[in-house]
């Protein structure tokens, strides 16, 4: 009986050994795919690289602006809005900004 119990347990042993051996294994010829995929920089090869463009004060500035006014539209009603589009038409994107604010209440 404690003959048996042991085998059992030295042949339940011998399985996990061999199945942590071919872990190993496979982990070893993972490891230079994925090195090889990422690449040296850290960057993965796999999706496309974005980079910021570069905006100059002027292209920023405009960016400041729209998302103000958009910031200023989306608070308001349907009628508010067409009158600031046509603010915006007729005046500009400034005074614009200045009637968006107005009708928003803030």
């Amino acid at each position: 009986m404690v003959n048996r119990l042991r085998n059992d347990i030295s042949r339940e042993i011998l399985i996990v050994r061999r199945s942590l051996r071919m872990l190993d294994g496979a982990l070893r010829r993972l490891g230079p795919v994925v090195s090889d995929a990422i690449g040296s920089d850290g960057a993965s090869r796999f999706t496309a690289s974005r980079h910021r463009p570069r905006l100059s004060a002027k292209a920023r500035a405009s960016l400041v602006l729209q998302g103000r006014y958009m910031g200023y539209m989306r608070q308001l009603k349907p009628r508010q809005k067409a009158q600031v589009r046509k603010v915006k038409e007729a005046k500009g994107v400034r005074v614009a900004i200045t009637r968006a604010r107005e009708l928003a209440g803030v």
